[in-house]
């Protein structure tokens, strides 16, 4: 059986926003904060991965910023120069701090309920997806085929339709495609012909048939692009000329066919 994929987790740096700029972050915060334990901007600097002049620059930009001096730098004497954190400086290191340890339980909470709610947050996931594809199925993996050079997959749609896609075998291994696994296939608008569902049976090379009815045609200059509704509740889009469109008599309700070639379907999994 394929291991279930865990829930996505929360993970952010906290931060003050002012208009555009960001004011305050984690790192310039712990760059004040070493400055307060060791009294050197070299050593600062250092300890939180910054140059000898970022350091500087962002501590004459803090100062600016703030409505007392943060960092103070005496000048050399009999007892030598030094840097020092001022008591302003301290305490908006202190509060910065106590707003990370509060953004931290948030975060914290937010996992708990991802956990809970694992499906959810794989869902919600998948519809922050972009991209150019007009056609995308959520589905789990039903039957793998290998080849030699690829495999043929089975995905089972949450409609109960089935989709068949032809990946390189690399392929396959790398996303993990066996039975069980979670996956979204998409399919281009262009890929997908649309054929009138007459009850005649079509005997075709596209491995990929699904029946329905005409949702919608919205006709453009040149082509006209036609959705088809299947039973389980998904809808296929085609891109076809008005032509085509105009030849099958498409209209609202009409039984018809999407068709696409296995070739045709690319398969992805959430990471």
């Amino acid at each position: 059986m394929t291991k279930r994929r865990s829930a996505p987790t929360f993970q952010a740096e906290p931060g003050l926003q002012f208009g555009a700029g960001l004011a305050a972050n984690g790192t310039r915060i712990a760059l004040l904060e070493r400055i307060g334990e060791t009294g050197s901007i070299t050593a600062a600097a250092k300890a939180v991965g910054l140059s000898y002049k970022a350091a500087w620059d962002a501590i004459a930009a803090m100062n600016n910023l703030a409505d007392r001096p943060l960092v103070e730098r005496s000048a050399g004497g009999r007892g030598g120069g030094g840097t020092r954190l001022t008591a302003r400086g301290q305490e908006l290191v202190q509060s910065f701090r106590r707003m990370e340890a509060q953004h931290r339980r948030f975060i914290e909470s937010l996992n708990e309920t991802g956990a809970q709610d694992g499906d959810d947050w794989r869902v919600l996931g998948r519809l922050a997806m972009q991209t150019s594809a007009r056609n995308q199925f959520a589905g789990r993996v039903t039957r793998r085929t290998r080849g030699v050079v690829n495999d043929e997959i089975e995905l089972r749609l949450s409609g109960g339709e089935t989709l068949v896609a032809t990946v390189t075998r690399e392929s396959s291994e790398t996303l993990g495609l066996k039975r069980g696994a979670e996956a979204v296939a998409l399919v281009k608008a262009s890929s997908v012909i649309v054929a009138v569902d007459d009850g005649v049976p079509l005997r075709l090379s596209a491995r990929n048939q699904l029946r329905g009815t005409i949702e919608a045609v919205h006709k453009g200059a040149v082509n006209s692009e036609v959705l088809i509704a299947l039973a389980g509740g998904n809808t296929v889009a085609a891109i076809i000329t008005n032509g085509s469109a105009e030849a099958l008599g498409l209209a609202v309700g009409t039984p018809a066919l999407a068709l696409f070639k296995s070739s045709s379907v690319i398969l992805a999994v959430a990471p």
